[in-house]
């Protein structure tokens, strides 16, 4: 199977380098993203235009922004038979089939830049095989039964700024407090990727592992007691309810 890629950014880009050495067209948009990816791999070629993307796949990738999607895909003609992804924030099907102007099976999908290492986790709607078999290779696959279930996990994925802000935050605190950067870095990072990988591979539910790394009246109960009692947990959820106002339209 040929994959397609319209519009070539950095999701694009990590999906091509984890799916080497597979059959890829790439658009010319993004020209120095696509020249470096088919330097590197052998299976990779950059068409002459979007439509020589189209003609010469089996599955179409879109990957462009929201904003210029339509006027981008109405552009194209696509065939009987083809299958797309769409890798296009908060822009339903429905939309998409009615600029494609065929019926044809459209999955959307929420790869991270993790894929480059076959280390993703990504959520896919409506459930296919060839989709899901595609992300499999890429880490993990989550098949999503309804919008709803995939709308969620597209804003789950508005978290990753506010990780990196939270050591941030950690980082520079412990460096005001004369630890060398390097060194806080190192502790910090450290110690979430390992909490990361109690959280995946533990039974216990979330709340549970909370207080099994919480002593009583200890130093992890007093932060999440005060993170809650000044609305931090408020915060929180209205940002991932503001989020799922723009995702779902």
């Amino acid at each position: 199977m040929t994959l397609g890629f319209i519009g070539t950014g950095a999701i694009a880009a990590a999906m091509v380098e984890g799916l080497a050495p597979d059959r890829i067209l790439l658009s010319p948009r993004g020209a120095s993203v696509a020249a470096d990816l088919a330097a590197r791999f052998a299976g990779v070629t950059i068409a002459a235009s979007n439509q020589a993307v189209v003609d010469g796949s089996d599955l179409v990738v879109l990957s462009v922004r929201p904003q210029v999607a339509e006027a981008v895909i109405r552009a194209l003609r696509f065939r009987p038979g083809q299958k797309v992804l769409s890798l296009i924030a908060a822009t339903g099907i429905d939309h998409l089939q009615d600029w494609i102007g065929l019926d044809l099976p459209v999955i959307r999908a929420i790869p991270l830049p993790f894929v480059a290492d076959r280390d993703g986790v990504t959520p896919i709607f409506p459930p296919d095989p060839d989709v899901a078999a595609l992300f499999d290779r890429l880490g993990t696959t989550v098949e999503c039964e309804t919008r709803a279930e995939f709308d969620a996990m597209a804003v789950g994925s508005a978290l990753m700024g506010t990780y990196f802000g939270i050591l941030e935050i950690a980082v520079d605190w412990l460096t005001r407090q004369g630890l060398p950067q390097a060194a806080a870095r190192t502790y910090m990072t450290g110690l979430f990727a390992s909490l990361g990988g109690v959280a995946s591979d533990s039974p216990l539910d979330l709340a549970a592992l909370r207080e099994g790394f919480s002593t009583k009246g200890g130093l992890n109960e007093q932060v999440f007691r005060v993170f809650t009692e000044q609305n931090g947990a408020t915060a929180l959820t209205t940002a991932l309810d503001q989020v799922a106002a723009r995702v779902r339209g």
